[in-house]
C-alpha cells in the first residue's frame, strides 16, 4: 500500500502505565519501588519504550502507521503521556494528548493521542459513569471521554471508553457495563443535538465482547457498525484469560464514517505481531504482558491493540 493513501486509527489498553511515584488518594502503592510489584524507574522506562514501539508499528503492514489518533486505557496521569509521546519511536510524529483525571480508585484513566499534523482538536469533554454496588455505595470508575475534532478537515466525534471490569464475575458486574452503554447513548444523543449528521466513533476496552448484551444494545440503539463481531465469530480476541479469548477492545462507528468526503473505511484488525505474543505458559499465544500476577515479565500489555485502516480520497 502507498503510505500517502492510507491512515489508521487505534485503541490500546496499555496495562497499568504508572510512573514510579505514589500519588495521594489513589491505590497506586504497588507501582512504587517499595510496593509489592517493585515498580521502579528502569521498569517504567522499559514500559514506555515498549508501548511506543507498539504504537509506532500499528498499521505498518498496510503502510498506514502510526495512527493519526488513538484511545488509550490504564494511563495514570499527564506525566506518563508526555513521557510516552517523547519516546524516540514517537517523538518525530508530533503527537499531543487529551487526558482528564477521573475518580477511578486505582488512579487509571482513558486518554486520547493525536497527531497535530492531521487532527485538529475542536473541543473535549468528560462524562462520569455513576454506578453503584449492591450496597448502594458508589463504584468509582473511569470517566468516558468525548473528543470533537477535524480529521483531514472533516469534523468527527470520538468517544473513548474503559468500562467496569468483570473482577467480581461477569454476571455480577453486567449491570455496570449496561450503564456504560446507556451513558454512551446519552452522549451520542447530545452530539446529534449539536450535529444531526455527525460522524461518530465509539472506541475502548468495554470488558464485554461484541456478542455480550451491553455491546449488542449499544450497537442497535445507536445504529453502529461493529467490525469486531466478525472477528469474534472467527474465535479471535484482544486478550486471553484462562485459555479463553475475549474481544473487549473494539472500534465501532456510525454508518456515515464508512464513506466521507476525504476518506473511506477499509477494514479493522487486531495488532498482534510476533514480538507481542507470549511464547510460553498458560497464556501462550496471548499478549506478552508486563506482569503475571506479581511476577514481573517485562512485556508490553495484557491486551493487543485494535485498529482501523482508512483510505484517503
Amino acid at each position: 500500500m502507498n503510505t500517502q493513501e492510507y491512515f489508521s486509527i487505534a485503541f490500546y489498553n496499555v496495562e497499568n502505565l504508572f510512573d514510579a511515584e505514589h500519588t495521594d488518594f489513589t491505590l497506586d502503592e504497588d507501582f512504587t519501588p517499595e510496593g509489592k510489584l517493585e515498580w521502579n524507574s528502569e521498569r517504567y522506562q522499559l514500559k514506555l519504550d515498549r508501548i511506543a514501539k507498539v504504537i509506532a508499528g500499528i498499521g505498518a503492514e498496510e503502510g498506514a502507521n502510526p495512527p493519526v489518533f488513538m484511545g488509550l486505557a490504564e494511563v495514570e496521569n499527564d506525566k506518563v503521556l508526555l513521557d510516552l509521546i517523547n519516546q524516540k519511536e514517537l517523538s518525530e510524529y508530533n503527537y499531543d494528548f487529551v487526558h482528564y483525571e477521573s475518580p477511578d480508585e486505582r488512579g487509571v484513566d482513558v486518554a486520547f493521542l493525536y497527531r497535530k499534523d492531521f487532527f485538529e482538536l475542536i473541543y473535549t469533554d468528560v462524562y462520569p459513569l455513576m454506578i453503584y454496588d449492591q450496597g448502594q455505595a458508589r463504584d468509582y470508575t473511569r470517566d468516558i471521554l468525548l473528543i470533537c475534532g477535524n480529521l483531514f478537515g472533516e469534523k468527527i466525534y470520538v468517544i473513548v471508553n474503559h468500562w467496569p471490569s468483570r473482577s467480581n464475575g461477569k454476571s455480577f458486574t453486567e449491570n455496570k457495563r449496561m450503564s456504560g452503554a446507556k451513558k454512551v447513548k446519552e452522549i451520542i444523543n447530545q452530539i446529534y443535538n449539536e450535529t444531526n449528521d455527525a460522524a461518530i466513533l465509539v472506541i475502548g476496552d468495554f470488558n464485554d465482547s461484541p456478542k455480550n448484551q451491553s455491546i449488542k444494545q449499544m450497537v442497535i440503539q445507536n445504529n453502529l457498525i461493529n467490525p469486531m463481531l466478525e472477528m469474534q465469530k472467527k474465535g479471535l480476541g484482544s486478550l486471553i484469560h484462562l485459555g479463553k479469548w475475549h474481544l473487549f477492545d473494539q472500534i465501532m462507528f456510525t454508518k456515515n464514517v464508512l464513506n466521507r468526503e476525504k476518506f473511506t473505511y477499509e477494514f479493522a484488525q487486531i495488532f498482534n505481531p510476533e514480538f507481542l505474543i507470549e511464547k510460553n505458559g498458560r497464556s501462550k499465544g496471548g499478549p506478552l504482558r508486563t506482569y503475571h500476577g506479581s511476577r514481573y515479565i517485562g512485556g508490553y500489555s495484557d491486551h493487543f491493540p485494535v485498529y482501523a485502516v482508512f483510505k484517503k480520497k
